[in-house]
Parts: structure tokens; sequence; C-alpha cells
């Protein structure tokens, strides 16, 4: 019997306190044996990132999942950073560079804006999928696969009912990876969205 693939989820939630569904997805994703979750702001409080201690538990994951909150139309700072110090040329891109060739990459985001907010003429201007050409290019430099990212909208709105239905759909996702591979993450019929970034 072949072990389960390695998921590592990278999670940057800079007040976990403050968000019911990131808590509950990450709490699920802990209770999963072959999962782990790397909390980089619990492990680096002060941005001191120990790069090839990142490096590599990336080398020993079949699926690396990004999971954080959507803030200013981007990811949390400290997730910045990480990518910036962790997925260095040489190593992650570059010539010659293929420590992560062959690994799946998932965005898992929440959103505090709705999707009347998150359009084109709403409150923020543009649909989410204008801000994911960056994690796009991270798969893409990385010579990673790019899986249909599942973004959760009015992520602090959601009923205990709907939070729950959101939280199992993950959940499964954990468990059943790689048989989903390349389909969207679909609970609600307000999901069904192309989240490819491409028309």
């Amino acid at each position: 019997m072949n072990p389960r693939p390695a998921i590592l989820v990278v999670y940057a939630h800079p007040a976990p306190h403050r968000s019911r569904i990131n808590r509950a997805l990450i709490h699920a994703a802990r209770a999963l044996p072959h999962v782990e979750v790397h909390d980089l702001y619990d492990m680096y409080p002060d941005f001191d990132i120990d790069v090839p201690r990142e490096q590599a538990l990336l080398q020993a994951a079949d699926l690396i999942i990004f999971q954080h909150p959507v803030m200013w139309s981007s990811m949390p700072s400290l997730l910045k950073e990480w990518v910036d110090v962790v997925l260095e040329s040489g190593w992650a891109h570059g010539r010659g560079s293929a420590a992560l060739h062959g690994k799946d990459f998932w965005l898992v985001a929440t959103a505090g804006g709705s999707q009347e907010a998150d359009q084109e003429g709403g409150y923020h201007g543009y649909e989410l999928s204008a801000l994911l050409p960056p994690f796009e290019q991270i798969a893409a430099l990385c010579g990673m696969r790019w899986l249909p990212p599942y973004i959760l909208q009015d992520a602090h709105r959601l009923s205990d009912a709907d939070a729950a239905r959101h939280i199992d759909g993950y959940s499964a996702r954990l468990m059943d990876y790689p048989a989903w591979c390349g389909k969207p993450l679909i609970i609600s019929p307000t999901d069904e969205q192309d989240w490819s970034g491409k028309a």
C-alpha cells in the first residue's frame, strides 16, 4: 500500500483569534495525520525566518497549500516575506533549480467582501480573480501545478450551517488528495466561479 501524499499547509493569519472560519479550517487540517499545518505567525513573530528549515518542509510535501485571509488585495505581510526569502532564486526557481518541480500548489483564502463588493463596479472595483496572477506566477516559476484555488468570500458572515459545509468540504479535499486535482471545490451555487483567472 502506497503511503498517503504529504500535505503542507503554510498558514498565515496575523490575528487568528478574530477569524472563526480560518480557525475552524486549520483545526480540521490538524486533525488529519498526513497534513502538517505550519503557522508562520506562530513560528516567526519577529519575521526572522529559518530558510533552510522552511525549504526542507517544502521539499517533503507533495501538496503545498497557502492558506490566509485576503488583506489589501494580497497576502499577509509575513507570507510575502516568506515567499521572498524561502522561494529564492537558485533553489525554487531559476536556471537549474528544481526543488519544487512537480509538486501541487493550492491557494485557500478567505475574504471579508461579498461577491457584490468583489466585482467590476462593486465596492472593491474588480473580481477576486484579478488578485490571482502573483500566486499563479509562484506556481509557474517554481514548476508546480496550479490547482483551482478556493476563495471563501463573505467569510465572517457565514451562518454556522454554511461554515460547517465549507469546513467539511475542505477536510474532504485534504483526505481525498490527489483524486480531485484539477476540479474546483463547489460547496454551494455561489462557489461556482472560475478562479483560474482566465475567461
